[in-house]
């Protein structure tokens, strides 16, 4: 894999002073050199948001810079961020493990080198006029999603622990709607991450009843979102990867620490982005990107081997993964909490 260099900025300094009729020379200052930076791009999974902050808080920084990297944060193109990660098109990104657990089992070279948040805060969230209190109430229901196989499945999961039945939901596909609106016209429930989706409804003042995936089972507490990269990325150039997740991990710790400073560098990044909501998604996310973990995106083995074993149940995994190649904590800096 191939990235370019800045041209290095030779800054020379010269003195000459001549000493009586001797014309002596005087001794020649060193020359100072700015090291050339690598460029590098990390490519998001999603629009900007707050699952993102600490990419945006390491370049406006100078974390980045510090570790001799010029990193450009890019939106994903049409075939999707893992795809980019993968074909080199992009260093580094913002991936899910759902999604390298599955594109390793198909022989897509993924890895994950950081958990963004530590416990999984997506779920199927309703609002509290549908009266879905529990998965036995998406009975009857409509669910409105993105059309992947995992969708049913988690659904199907999470209805048969409460003895309910899946063939009373209708599942559509919505694609890309706006939650708020999809749900006022065409469905009842919807799968989000509550950091964003969830922290907009109580601006709005729109109630949700949240029913989160990880308080059904162990097993669905997995990593979501993750930074990722390629394992010839790790293989070739470990150094880079080092680099990255030293300046990745202080902008994480610097949101986690400061989360108001950190949205409004979010802000600035991406003005279009709505100021309240990023204030008030920021400091409801900012404890739970470490949470009990004892350093920012540290990732155990028991969770990627539980995740992979919910879905080869469910059937959306053709065999299991070897954990220990779809993910690794040496990257990460030696902190701890």
């Amino acid at each position: 894999m191939k990235w370019k260099k800045i041209a290095p900025l030779m800054l020379v300094s010269l003195s000459v002073a001549l000493a009586g009729c001797g014309n002596k020379v005087a001794e020649q200052p060193a020359k100072q050199t700015t090291k050339p930076l690598t460029n590098v791009k990390v490519v998001l999974d999603w629009t900007p948001n707050t699952n993102h902050t600490g990419l945006y808080v390491a370049k406006d920084q100078g974390f980045f810079e510090k570790e001799g990297l010029n990193v450009e944060i890019i939106a994903p193109g049409e075939g999707g961020a893992d795809a980019m990660i993968a074909s080199g098109a992009a260093e580094f990104g913002v991936s899910y493990q759902e999604s390298i657990t599955q594109g390793r089992i198909q022989g897509v070279p993924l890895v994950s080198i950081a958990a963004v948040i530590q416990h999984n805060t997506s779920g199927f969230a309703s609002p509290v006029t549908k009266n879905i209190k529990s998965p036995k109430d998406f009975e009857g229901k409509t669910y409105g999603g993105w059309g992947a196989p995992s969708e049913s499945a988690m659904i199907d999961s999470l209805m048969q622990s409460e003895k309910a039945d899946p063939s009373k939901v209708k599942i559509v596909n919505i694609g890309d709607a706006d939650y708020f609106t999809a749900v006022k016209r065409d469905i009842d429930f919807a799968w989000i991450y509550y950091a964003w989706t969830g922290v907009d409804a109580e601006l709005r003042g729109e109630p949700l009843n949240m029913i989160y995936l990880n308080k059904y089972s162990d097993k669905l507490d997995y990593y979501t979102p993750v930074l990722a990269t390629s394992e010839k990325m790790i293989k070739e150039k470990p150094e880079l990867v080092k680099a990255f997740m030293a300046a990745a991990s202080k902008g994480y710790q610097f949101a986690i620490s400061k989360p108001e400073d950190a949205a409004n560098i979010l802000i600035k990044a991406v003005p279009d982005l709505d100021k309240k909501l990023v204030l008030a998604s920021q400091k409801w996310l900012s404890p739970r990107y470490q949470d009990d973990a004892a350093r920012w995106g540290e990732q155990k083995k028991s969770v990627w081997e539980n995740y992979a074993s919910w879905m080869l149940d469910h059937k959306l995994l053709e065999k299991n993964i070897d954990a220990d190649a779809a993910f690794t904590n040496k990257f990460l800096p030696e902190s701890s909490k």
